[in-house]
Order: C-alpha cells, then sequence, then structure tokens
C-alpha cells in the first residue's frame, strides 16, 4: 500500500525532476501561508458525528455551534524560515480579543506534542525526516502551548493545502463544558480558496489514561471559513495590535526561552484560582517584561 508520506515524496521527487526545485516549492509554501493573512468574516461550524460512550442511553453530545465573527491575522514575523500569524477577533470598535497564534516553521526539529493534563512531551525529530516540510505551532490566547503538527503543503490538481494530524487540550469551546474527555486528536487541513481559506477539521474526542491507553468516546466535524474581505473592516484590530504588540512581544520572549530548554514542560491549570491569560489580560501595554515574566513563572511547574 502506498502511504500519505511515500506519495509526497514522489511528488517532490517529480517536481524536482520536471524543473520545479525545492526552492520553488518553498515560495509557493510560502505565499499559501502568507495568503493566510488580512481580515476575514469567519463561521465557526462544529457538530458532533459519531458518539461511542458505552453509557450511550445517558451521553449527551455537545450542541452543533454556528458562530460569526470578523478576524483581523497580523503578519508578525516574516523570515525565510518562520512565517508568524497573531488572531485577533473583533467584538466591536472597543473591544479587541486577542485569539490563537500560529507559527509556521521550515524544517522544524523541535516539536511539543499534547499528552494530557496540560502536559506537552517534547521530541526531536530527525532532520531527513522534516525535509520541505512546515511545522505549524498553535499557541493559546496566552501564547502558552495548545498543539503542533509537521506536514508538506500540498499544490497540485488546482488544490492547495496542508493536513495533519496532532493531539490538542479541550478547545475553550468544550473546556468549560466537558470533562468527560481530556484530548482532542485533531486532523487539520488548511486550504486557500479563490475567497479566502477553509480550516476544515475532522477530530475525535479522546479519553487518556495514565499509561497512555486511548478510548474514543466521540467524534466531531469542523468546518470554519475564513472569507476575505477589506482591510478597512479590521481597523479596529490593527491599532489594538499598534497599542500592544509590545507586551505580547515580551510574552512570547519568555515562552521561547522556556521552549530553548528542550524539555516537557508541564504548566498550572489556575494560579490564584484565575487562569495564566486571565493574569496576562489584566496587564498594561506598557507593563515591564519583568511582570509579565514573573506572572508566567507561576504556571511553570
Amino acid at each position: 500500500m502506498t502511504t500519505k508520506k511515500t506519495y509526497l515524496t514522489a511528488v517532490l521527487a517529480l517536481t524536482t525532476t520536471f524543473g520545479f526545485s525545492q526552492e520553488n516549492k518553498k515560495q509557493q509554501d510560502i505565499a499559501s501561508i502568507k495568503s493566510l493573512c488580512g481580515c476575514y468574516e469567519v463561521r465557526f461550524n462544529f457538530t458532533e458525528t459519531f458518539q461511542y460512550a458505552k453509557d450511550s442511553a445517558n451521553y449527551k453530545p455537545s450542541a452543533t455551534k454556528h458562530e460569526k465573527a470578523l478576524e483581523w491575522i497580523e503578519l508578525v514575523e516574516d523570515s525565510p524560515n518562520k512565517i508568524m500569524l497573531q488572531h485577533l477577533l473583533i467584538a466591536d470598535e472597543n473591544m479587541i480579543i486577542k485569539h490563537w497564534r500560529q507559527d509556521w516553521l521550515y524544517e522544524n526539529t523541535d516539536l511539543y506534542s499534547f499528552y494530557k493534563d496540560n502536559n506537552w512531551k517534547y521530541s526531536k525529530l530527525n532532520k531527513k525526516d522534516v525535509t520541505g516540510q512546515w511545522t505549524q505551532k498553535v499557541y493559546q490566547v496566552d501564547d502558552s502551548p495548545r498543539y503542533e503538527g509537521t506536514a508538506s503543503w500540498v499544490h497540485i490538481d488546482g488544490k492547495d493545502y496542508w493536513l495533519n494530524t496532532a493531539d490538542a487540550p479541550l478547545p475553550r469551546r468544550e473546556h468549560t463544558k466537558r470533562n468527560d474527555y481530556n484530548v482532542l486528536k485533531r486532523r487539520n487541513i488548511h486550504e486557500i480558496t479563490s475567497t479566502g481559506w477553509i480550516h476544515e477539521q475532522d477530530n475525535d474526542k479522546i479519553i487518556r489514561d495514565n499509561n497512555g491507553k486511548d478510548v474514543v468516546l466521540a467524534q466531531e466535524k469542523g468546518f470554519d471559513v475564513y472569507t476575505k474581505v477589506a482591510d478597512s473592516k479590521c481597523i479596529a484590530a490593527q491599532k489594538w495590535w499598534t497599542e500592544n504588540k509590545a507586551l505580547w512581544k515580551n510574552v512570547r520572549s519568555k515562552w521561547d526561552s522556556v521552549f530553548a530548554q528542550n524539555k516537557d514542560l508541564n504548566l498550572e491549570e489556575k494560579v490564584d484560582k484565575k487562569t495564566l491569560f486571565s493574569h496576562l489580560f489584566k496587564l498594561k501595554p506598557d507593563a515591564p517584561k519583568s511582570e509579565s515574566d514573573a506572572i508566567i513563572d507561576r504556571f511553570l511547574k
């Protein structure tokens, strides 16, 4: 049987043979990643598809979710091997919410994989196994880790997408409502379209025990549609980022020093009965780095 990895390797070999070099491929990848930026009207859609609970008579599936939002995606860093994108939700002109962040790293070998219970396992990847690939590192609203995965961007037959499977914590839409599972195995597809992009998901809701044994409780479908609109609709978010980016640069710098230790990471869920983002969101834009550093230190186990 031909595996997906074998297929992608063959595609890369063929493109090189026909004069489409790896560098050309990389530049096409970069163009796709950077096209995720801009102002978008977003439709978030999630629904449970299958349930496998032993007590199926009393199992209550998550309610189907349909939500809309206006979101600005800021290009924070643009270097040959790293592209950083910050999402900002616009509730109204006076209320901007720092949303998730995604970093794209080329041929990255350092991976933090979510295990369970606010624990991430560090692993060193073999360089030959990530040739031509991009790691998508997704972060929480407070820039703490969420999930990471590495794969190749695919540009073929008019399709332009990146596909990966990675374990993740419960999403915020479930975190305060569900405690009957502790890992979300996310099958993510990011596909560029003529009107923007789509984030498609086929997820497993997993119960993982202390020995790492998994039981699938349910599955769900996610289909988030990002439709590009005029950047002028997101002026409020652009202004907010200009005023607050120094604070969040300090926060990222602290996290970078934590990740650079290249070891497993364990975080407190709450300190003083408050989550990390609750503490950080209360800081003023000109708060000194020592203040945000001290907050994050209290969450490190």
